[in-house]
């Protein structure tokens, strides 16, 4: 049985025994490392590590068959892992965690990014309060209110009948790792519809026309906040013709000449099994 999450801002005094640790240094997450794999500490307190907080934020707890508590922890620059322990970057554990305790790391990572660039409100300059029900921040001196916030962005998979078959639009940015091709995305801009966030990054980025916009799905991506929505779509027009500033290739593909491609847990992998799905029927 794969648990459940479910998200609070307080703790319940009703969930005995010890808990998930997300413990950040910065933006690197102390894991337990294993010959292929890491793994959260599961501990009553940090005090068990030796560990002192900056500060600390309940996430919510596993509703499994022994509901757990979880939380995120900041430390200072200076702290050093325990023996047998590591800091990572999130990216790095990317398949090397199991899939609910990475996605729960985003979660955290997040959490405790927003509590520690919110100490102070963004209005008036005063210290923030814990809002003690909700996951916010309060301004004892002039009311403000600050929630965390989340940066949507699009990812789209576009194709095409090609001279041999069903092909798919894969391209490569500049900072991509080598030999890495991805479907293309890009970030939401203020009073834009997320349709048309798809057409005008598709033609900024490789100077296409598509049509038929279908939503997919979506999935957080906590590189830093962003929450990736999916489309797929169908080439209507044009030539590829690089936005050069962020791109360094884009080419159509068939199943049979694919790249290297993202891994399986990544959102745009799922869009590019889809496409081989649906070729292969």
């Amino acid at each position: 049985m794969n648990p459940s999450f479910v998200a609070q801002a307080q703790p319940s005094d009703t969930l005995p025994g010890p808990a998930y640790w997300f413990i950040f240094r910065g933006v690197k997450l102390l894991v337990r490392r294993e010959k292929k794999a890491a793994r959260i500490p599961c501990l009553n307190g940090l005090a068990e590590l030796g560990i002192t907080a900056v500060r600390q934020q309940y996430l919510g707890y596993l509703d499994s068959d022994r509901p757990i508590h979880c939380y995120s922890v900041e430390v200072d620059d200076q702290t050093q892992a325990p023996e047998g322990m590591a800091f990572h970057g999130l990216r790095r554990l990317f398949g090397l965690l199991d899939e609910a305790c990475f996605w729960l790391a985003g979660r955290a990572v997040q959490i405790m990014d927003w509590d520690r660039t919110h100490q102070f409100c963004g209005r008036c300059g005063n210290h923030t309060e814990t809002h003690p029900q909700e996951r916010a921040k309060l301004c004892p001196n002039c009311g403000h209110t600050s929630y965390p916030r989340l940066s949507p962005a699009m990812i789209v998979r576009v194709t095409r009948q090609g001279e041999n078959g069903r092909e798919i639009l894969l391209a490569r940015a500049h900072n991509f790792r080598p030999g890495l091709y991805s479907v293309l995305a890009g970030f939401v801009e203020p009073g834009e519809t997320l349709e048309g966030c798809v057409r005008r990054e598709i033609c900024e980025e490789v100077g296409l026309i598509v049509k038929n916009i279908r939503y997919f799905g979506s999935q957080p991506w906590p590189f830093p906040n962003s929450l990736m929505i999916a489309f797929t779509a169908e080439y209507d027009s044009g030539e590829i013709k690089l936005g050069e500033a962020e791109m360094a290739d884009a080419r159509w593909f068939t199943p049979e000449t694919l790249p290297q491609i993202p891994p399986p847990t990544s959102i745009s992998r799922r869009l590019i099994n889809d496409f081989l799905d649906q070729v292969h029927r």
